[in-house]
């Protein structure tokens, strides 16, 4: 069951947009004030909701974030 990015939470959009720019967990992590650890916990809920495997499927995905 693939859910939409309108079923992610807040934060995970947020990290979601800006690693599909291509930022780095650690610079993600930067720009949200967070841990790295917290962007890696985000992105382990967001890749079974989106149904992607790898941060190349998640950028590839027609998401308007």
């Amino acid at each position: 069951d693939v859910s939409t990015a309108s079923d992610l939470t807040p934060q995970e959009r947020q990290v979601v947009a800006l690693v599909r720019q291509g930022l780095a967990n650690r610079d993600v992590a930067a720009q949200l004030f967070v841990s790295p650890r917290t962007v890696d916990f985000h992105l382990r809920n967001v890749f079974p909701k989106l149904g992607v495997t790898s941060r190349t499927e998640l950028a590839a995905l027609p998401l308007d974030l």
